[in-house]
């Protein structure tokens, strides 16, 4: 008999709708899955297993409210839930309360759906490392800041995760983790209850291990009617864009890549190169840089200045110093950089249903003192494009790569069509 664990969201929700499963058989069979694993991964910051099953129960009890109806979801501790404590992944506020839901947890529990509980953050949604382990591989890092949210979906302890990205905090823990995650364009998911970290840049992200979950959950979040992912009419139009930064990437990411390319080209897919002007984009990270640690200075200001000692020296001699002694010149001249970066950007993407580029320099690199590198995924938070990572071979450890596709912005939908005709020609 197949363990519900190991059901995707969609054949979950099925089950539960046509009677052949119930929300509480489910929840405790992800409930069992984490006892027998967690102490090995440490996905989770917050479970409470009573919690979670009197939501099944109740689940069971009602009539079907939604696409996500009994399907449990892990939520980063960055999230709030008026019903579990939110603590940001750090001491700082450890048994904090919310008193409401953010704007994403309230429509996922009035689509029908159970939160799990809350997922492993790092610090502030930043780079100190939670305590979570890659869940194949346990002395590498799983990536972050969603270490948390793309273990566990990886871990099979819950199909369906919500994650952050304002670097590159979604693409590449689900490319370490040999998920699948996404993130959409700027903008369109509310982010009423989430940390603020700089808000220029911060996005929700989805991680899951099937395309059609993670559309369904996007849909869930945008009130919008759950539909399939569409076949794409023809093959796409992709482009290859290796960034300025291609000399960071591994061999075997190089190789990946390059390999993925020529097949989907060979399978009917028109490919071109897409090359970034260096005079535009010559300086990219550091203004990623700018704005990010100008705004999170600002943002964190009440624990920089009352709770200084219980933050990391990553965060406080890293992000917030740089930030707080940037001229606002500075910020307000790296605003109209990225700003130009964008309009440039949605002509040239315009004629592509998607960007082909690498999620992250190579596989999860050993260690847990850090959670990677986010160079390949930093640049399309910048510009504010949808990214949606794929799984894409394994690298010389025998631990995932992964392959993102990018689009134009607010053209999501192009892509979910786009990664589903990849996904058939690279199964990963």
């Amino acid at each position: 008999m197949t363990d519900p664990a190991t059901l995707t969201a969609g054949a979950a929700a099925d089950a539960i709708a046509a009677g052949r499963l119930t929300s509480e058989a489910l929840v405790r069979a992800c409930l069992a899955r984490i006892a027998a694993r967690d102490g090995a991964v440490r996905a989770w910051a917050f479970l409470d297993p009573d919690l979670a099953l009197a939501a099944a129960r109740a689940a069971d009890r009602s009539a079907p409210l939604g696409p996500l109806h009994g399907v449990p979801v892990g939520l980063k501790d960055v999230i709030d839930t008026f019903d579990m404590p939110t603590a940001q992944g750090s001491p700082v506020w450890a048994g904090r309360r919310p008193r409401a839901d953010a704007a994403a947890a309230a429509l996922i529990r009035a689509a029908g759906g159970i939160i799990l509980g809350k997922t492993v953050t790092t610090e502030f949604a930043n780079r100190h490392p939670g305590p979570t382990r890659h869940p194949l591989a346990p002395a590498h890092t799983p990536g972050g800041s969603s270490s948390g949210s793309a273990a566990a979906v990886a871990d099979f302890q819950v199909p369906l995760a919500l994650a952050t990205q304002t670097g590159g905090s979604t693409i590449r823990p689900a490319a370490f983790c040999g998920v699948l995650g996404y993130k959409p364009s700027f903008g369109e998911m509310s982010r009423v209850g989430v940390l603020l970290q700089a808000g220029s840049l911060d996005t929700l992200g989805l991680v899951a291990r099937d395309i059609g979950d993670l559309a369904r959950l996007r849909a869930v979040l945008l009130r919008l009617p759950h539909e399939p992912v569409a076949a794409p009419a023809s093959p796409p139009r992709l482009a290859l864009c290796r960034t300025p930064q291609w000399d960071r990437a591994g061999d075997a990411t190089r190789d990946a890549l390059e390999d993925a390319a020529r097949r989907l080209a060979a399978a009917g897919a028109k490919l071109a190169d897409l090359t970034l002007p260096p005079a535009l984009f010559g300086d990219w990270p550091a203004t990623h840089r700018r704005i990010a640690g100008f705004e999170c200075a600002r943002n964190l200001a009440h624990e920089r200045h009352l709770h200084r000692a219980a933050l990391s020296r990553d965060l406080a001699e890293g992000w917030i110093r740089d930030g707080e002694a940037l001229p606002l010149a500075d910020y307000a001249a790296a605003q109209r950089r990225a700003e130009a970066m964008r309009e440039w950007a949605d002509d040239a993407l315009a004629p592509f249903d998607a960007v082909l580029t690498p999620a992250a320099p190579g596989e999860a690199p050993e260690g847990l003192g850090d959670t990677g590198d986010s160079v390949f995924n930093a640049l399309w938070t910048l510009l504010g494009t949808p990214c949606l990572t794929l799984p894409c071979g394994t690298g010389p450890a025998g631990l995932p790569l992964g392959l993102q596709l990018a689009a134009a912005r607010h053209e999501d939908e192009r892509l979910f069509a786009t990664a589903g005709w990849v996904r058939r020609i690279l199964p990963g």
